[in-house]
């Protein structure tokens, strides 16, 4: 059976290795934690081989999403950027050429939850998009940036990006942006110290427009990534730190810093560090972007680091992976320094099996790929299992079949050539409790339903697709499965 590429079976980082994403800002709904990234894709030399990562590729929004933090739903890409024909022309933001580190909210608006995604236009301004779900679909109301270096206060900004967006208890929204270090190539010390370049601004009751003026925040030696977190009724601003210039060692270069404040606008005032930047743990250095959130009473930080290319290729070249690791406040509301790992966090729920079950929700997988589907009845922006060949597999952590236990598996594939899903429990090549034979339905997106019976599936188990089949190519796709 083919290897994991970075995220071996039993832990939980990185979120997923299918494919890449950066910048990851979370919202959490309904029981479920949404995770938006800026869609880091492989740029190639002419020869074929792996070029540095020149930020080409993001012009659009990888979204995934989970309920126990060890399975994730792919959600696809949301094509943001519209400027030039991109994404194939589908682009949602006609006046945009590019959608970096994007972050969510959701607000009640007339009775209703309406949904905001914000995200910038390289360095050069901040749009929203608004939906009625968190995975869309999603649609530009404003038809132009919502911040651009024009609006009130935002003048001294080098890098106007990498929004992070908050919701307070009182209904009323703010956007937290910026970056950079003035100076041009040659920043003075004390540009270095204090950029100011770190701004908050207040969103109209509708999300979609700016109250005032922006405020700056004054923190220290910051580069890039805002990020914002209300806990025990104290603001917490985060940052990247920046790299150069004479740094006390209370603000390590390329790590997370934060502020504190009593208002959501500030003043915000230095208190330490909390993530170091993931190089030390992970090896292959780079920046710093990450998103602290509360999920089922839990504190986290979300964070990006280069640990899938770094397995692919030995030299991670700047192309970016998800991750999450515990955070804890300390009793004085201080937090602690994050232990950031491959184990990642444990599985805070079991998996039901009953219920149809996305096939591009995976906790692990041996080398496939997701695209997107033509199949009727899933999610906005349907994905399917696709690149599957003899000897891959796909895997979700902790399903719970029951004392009865399961008797049916049904699945919907679409195929050419057909071949087969084994049914395995605890490992790829563990327990054998059923085979679907996938039948040539006549087209990789002619989808079919498909049956067998299952003997032996009781407890809770991980639980494991293996595929296999004649011929070298895709063997099938793969949409959706359900036990009963």
């Amino acid at each position: 059976m083919n290897k994991t590429i970075a995220k071996s079976v039993g832990n939980s980082n990185p979120l997923i290795d299918h494919h890449l994403g950066a910048d990851p800002f979370a919202l959490t709904y309904n029981g479920r934690v949404y995770i938006y990234m800026s869609s880091d894709n492989y740029e190639y030399n002419p020869d074929g081989s792996i070029k540095e990562n020149s930020f080409a590729n993001l012009k659009s929004v990888f979204v995934i999403s989970s309920e126990d933090m060890v399975n994730w739903t792919d959600h696809g890409a949301i094509p943001v950027a519209g400027a030039n024909g991109a994404n194939g022309g589908q682009g949602i933001a006609k006046w945009a050429g590019g959608s970096w580190a994007p972050a969510a909210a959701v607000k009640n608006i007339n009775g209703k939850d309406k949904f905001f995604l914000y995200f910038a236009n390289g360095g050069n301004g901040i749009g929203v998009l608004t939906a009625d779900s968190p995975i869309g679909p999603w649609s530009d109301p404003l038809g132009r940036a919502l911040v651009t270096g024009s609006t009130p206060g935002v003048a001294g900004v080098v890098w106007l990006f990498d929004p992070a967006v908050f919701v307070d208890s009182d209904g009323t929204g703010y956007l937290y942006c910026g970056g950079g270090v003035p100076g041009g190539q040659n920043p003075s010390q004390s540009q270095w110290a204090n950029p100011k370049t770190a701004r908050v601004l207040r969103l109209g009751q509708d999300m979609i427009s700016i109250v005032g003026s922006a405020s700056t925040i004054d923190a220290p030696f910051m580069f890039e990534d805002s990020g914002i977190h209300k806990y025990n009724g104290v603001y917490y601003y985060s940052y990247c730190i920046n790299f150069s210039g004479s740094h006390p060692g209370s603000v390590p270069p390329g790590e997370i810093g934060y502020m504190t404040s009593n208002s959501p606008m500030g003043p915000f005032t230095y208190k330490g560090h909390f993530l170091k930047n993931p190089g030390s743990f992970f090896g292959g250095g780079g920046n710093n972007h990450h998103c602290v959130f509360q999920f089922k009473n839990q504190w986290y930080v979300v964070y990006h680091t280069q640990t899938v290319s770094l397995a692919l290729y030995g030299s991670g070249k700047g192309y970016r992976s998800p991750h999450i690791n515990q955070l804890f406040h300390n009793s004085d509301g201080s937090i602690r320094e994050v232990a950031a790992n491959y184990a990642g966090v444990g599985q805070l729920s079991n998996l039901n099996p009953y219920k149809r079950v996305e096939a591009e929700t995976m906790g692990w997988n041996g080398r496939i790929l997701t695209e997107k589907s033509n199949a009727s009845g899933g999610p906005v922006y349907n994905q399917n299992v696709t690149g599957i060949q003899n000897g891959d597999w796909i895997a979700v952590g902790n399903a719970d079949f029951g004392s009865t236990g399961a008797k049916r598996f049904k699945a919907n594939v679409a195929s050419t050539s057909g071949g087969r899903i084994e049914v395995r429990l605890d490992n790829e090549s563990g327990t054998l409790v059923g085979t679907l034979n996938v039948p040539n339905t006549g087209g990789m997106q002619n989808w079919r339903e498909v049956e067998t019976t299952i003997n032996g599936a009781k407890g809770v188990h991980k639980l494991f697709f293996a595929f296999t089949g004649n011929g070298s190519g895709n063997l099938f796709n793969f949409d959706y499965w359900q036990f009963s």
